[in-house]
């Protein structure tokens, strides 16, 4: 039965202990014939991914885990190197794949071992997997997450349907990857203060959100599709209409005037 892994970004604090779990797994240490030993730097086999959005005082960060080399495309381009698994794991076997550059340089996560001449990414820590006296029977990395973001397991047990891919061959999904956003703080110029409780609305060609500015004169439509949208706040007859495009990055607007 195929396995794979599920990450709930809504767990997700940012912490990194399953990359630093990973790295203590396998940085100078031989799993043969799953993994030669990682080198000390240059290589995340998990790397948690951190990005700010937004602008001024409207920013959000978010963390995505990324196992590399868990992607059936490597067994497609080279299926002499990659180890035969029922279940679906990717192991890039370290003797078979020695010399074999071509991988590292053609795939996002996988690395190149100067040292000892082979591609090296994620196994999903298939030695514990497969060693019935391991203490620990999942991979490193789930084991080391302490708010049980990242899970393993087989696909019946997870809720797949609602979940999303960065890669579609490969065997990770994510439960809430971030999507756009828009926020702005709203003010009076007339009066100098923010607008509480102003009505604002986002439409786009396929979508339309609504919201009201809060205490502080705020509004955030979250987790909205990637879209142009036409910006519209209104209170008392006053009316301002703008447009802003999320295609590109989330909006964390200027101070808007409602005048």
């Amino acid at each position: 039965m195929a396995k794979v892994f599920y990450i709930d970004l809504q767990k997700c604090t940012g912490c990194r202990d399953c990359q630093i779990g990973c790295k203590d797994e396998h940085c100078g240490n031989s799993w043969l014939p799953y993994a030669a030993p990682q080198p000390d730097t240059g290589q995340f086999w998990m790397n948690v991914t951190e990005k700010e959005r937004g602008a001024g005082s409207h920013v959000r960060v978010s963390y995505v885990p990324v196992m590399g080399a868990q992607t059936r495309a490597i067994a497609e381009f080279a299926p002499e190197v990659v180890q035969d698994r029922e279940d679906g794991l990717i192991v890039i076997d370290p003797e078979k794949a020695k010399g074999r550059k071509d991988i590292a340089d053609k795939f996002e996560g996988v690395y190149w071992n100067e040292e000892l001449q082979i591609p090296q990414g994620c196994t999903g820590c298939a030695h514990l997997l497969d060693d019935p006296d391991s203490p620990i029977r999942i991979p490193r990395c789930v084991d080391s997450c302490p708010v049980e973001a990242i899970q393993f397991g087989e696909e019946s047990e997870f809720d797949l349907e609602n979940a999303e891919q960065l890669d579609e061959q490969s065997n990770v999904y994510y439960k809430e990857l971030p999507k756009s956003f828009i926020a702005a703080t709203v003010f009076d110029p007339a009066e100098m203060e923010i607008v509480e409780g102003a009505k604002v609305t986002a439409v786009s060609a396929d979508d339309s959100f609504e919201t009201t500015t809060d205490e502080w004169g705020d509004f955030w439509f979250k987790e909205i599709p990637a879209a142009e949208y036409k910006l519209t706040i209104e209170k008392d007859g006053k009316k301002v209409e703008c447009d802003v495009s999320t295609l590109e990055k989330d909006q964390g607007l200027p101070d808007i005037a409602l005048a």
